[in-house]
């Protein structure tokens, strides 16, 4: 056998090292052997003791012995502090929008089970649909907005309850026109003498059809009479419904914190729960559902006064929703809508927030001067000076241009040479003073109505 082999395992000594004695490390014997390591020789490559104690340190910041370091002995935060300073803010990033999400859904849900859904009068409709009007204008949208005067529950403040009879106190139908650059709102005077059909009671009676003044349909056989009363009235087919009591009419005040209104005189309505001062003044939710009811105490106390005052106030309400940004603000959105949707019942295509939703956003970009209201043409009521009847063919022309989403022109009544009657506010008078069917060569005018917008001044100044 060689020589060079060893007979034992192991690693073979390097020949220009010979194995230290004391089993240490041959460079430490090196520098045993030759004192201490200058300066310079350390900045070479051989670690000063702080570095030497940083290399050694262990997870809990100690030396190589296991003790403790000191603050100067511990490095700077590297990539690894940054990324776990990363991870924390990222895992409270997630923990937030989670909560925003849960409120948010809390939020949804809330105003989304505050909506009734009118079923039986989606039933009824069901029932006469061959007999309904046919939609014409694609993508316009004709909803019915009925005020309830009920005096039952929560509204018995406001009146005798007589068994919790429903009443239709207003009636609006609300045309939005295709393109969504205009909404007109027309007035049904509730003493309008009007065919209303044969309709079903909520005892599951049949009514006579008969000629009786309009808001008998709502006490006789609810919504779905009420809806079949102005689509045979009107031709238009009503595409939804809205019915919202007193209360959800004044929270929805208070939500926006008041409207503003002008009196010419002022107002001590025992009846309407109402007094108040001359002038411009803000009016809450309480004072605003006495304005909009009082007949005798304001203006000549008919019923036609009464309507107008209704619009000119929707108009300055849907104005101080668009010009706070209410609409735009979900802060100051969520308490109209709280409002709302309490005392809201709706058909079944309205009845989630989403629907509501759609809706709301459809609108808020109409100019407040193209949110119109008026009311249908209509006379006293020659049988009953106390009753109205429709005026023709203006009523006829002009369910015409809503049923074909044609443009409504309506201006103060003071800019028409109007009587009691609204046959005068339209188009059969001709500013250039040409009589009615000499076309002479030039189109014939758009009928024109009285009424308002939701950007007219409450003072008129």
């Amino acid at each position: 056998m060689d020589a060079d082999v060893s007979d034992s395992p192991g690693t073979p000594a390097e020949p220009d090292h010979p194995d230290d004695p004391a089993g240490g490390d041959p460079a430490e014997a090196s520098r045993d052997a030759s004192g201490p390591a200058s300066r310079d020789e350390t900045s070479a490559g051989v670690p000063d003791a702080s570095e030497a104690g940083a290399a050694g340190a262990g997870p809990g910041g100690s030396g190589g012995d296991g003790g403790p370091g000191t603050w100067e002995e511990r490095p700077e935060r590297g990539p690894d502090g940054r990324r776990h300073w990363l991870r924390w803010t990222a895992l409270a990033a997630s923990f937030l929008v989670l909560v925003a999400a849960g409120v948010g859904w809390w939020l949804y849900k809330k105003l989304d089970g505050n909506i009734t859904t009118d079923t039986s009068a989606a039933a009824e409709l069901k029932a006469y649909e061959k007999d309904r009007p046919l939609p014409i204008a694609r993508d316009a949208q004709n909803i019915l907005l009925i005020g309830s005067d009920t005096r039952s529950g929560d509204n018995s403040a406001y009146g005798r309850d007589d068994g919790g009879s429903q009443r239709s106190d207003t009636t609006i139908l609300l045309h939005l026109a295709a393109d969504r650059r205009s909404a007109t709102a027309v007035s049904i005077p509730r003493d309008l003498m009007a065919e209303i059909p044969s309709c079903h009671t909520d005892e599951g009676k049949t009514t006579k059809q008969q000629f009786a003044q309009f808001n008998w349909a709502f006490e006789l056989g609810g919504t779905a009479c009420t809806i079949r009363t102005v689509e045979k009235m009107t031709g238009i087919r009503v595409d939804h419904h809205m019915v919202i009591d007193f209360n959800g009419f004044k929270d929805m005040v208070d939500a926006v914190d008041g409207v503003e209104v002008c009196l010419k005189k002022p107002v001590d309505d025992a009846d309407a729960h109402l007094k108040l001062p001359a002038g411009r003044q803000e009016l809450d939710g309480e004072e605003a559902l006495g304005y909009v009811r009082a007949r005798k105490s304001i203006g000549n106390g008919s019923d036609t006064e009464r309507m107008d005052r209704q619009q000119k106030f929707l108009g300055a309400l849907v104005n101080k929703m668009q010009s706070n940004g209410v609409l735009l603000n979900p802060t100051r959105l969520y308490p109209v809508l709280d409002a709302a949707t309490k005392s809201l019942t709706t058909d079944p295509g309205l009845d989630s927030l989403r629907d509501l939703y759609d809706l709301v956003r459809g609108m808020r970009n109409v100019p407040t001067e193209k949110v119109q209201f008026l009311t249908v043409p209509r006379t006293e009521y020659r049988a009953d000076p106390n009753r109205d009847e429709l005026v023709q063919p203006d009523a006829d022309r002009l369910f015409t241009q809503l049923r074909e989403d044609e443009p409504v022109t309506v201006v103060p009544a003071d800019r028409i040479n109007s009587g009691d009657s609204q046959a005068d506010h339209n188009s059969e008078k001709d500013p250039s003073g040409q009589k009615p069917g000499d076309t002479g060569g030039s189109p014939t005018p758009a009928p024109t109505y009285s009424g308002s917008n939701a950007a007219d001044d409450p003072c008129g100044s």
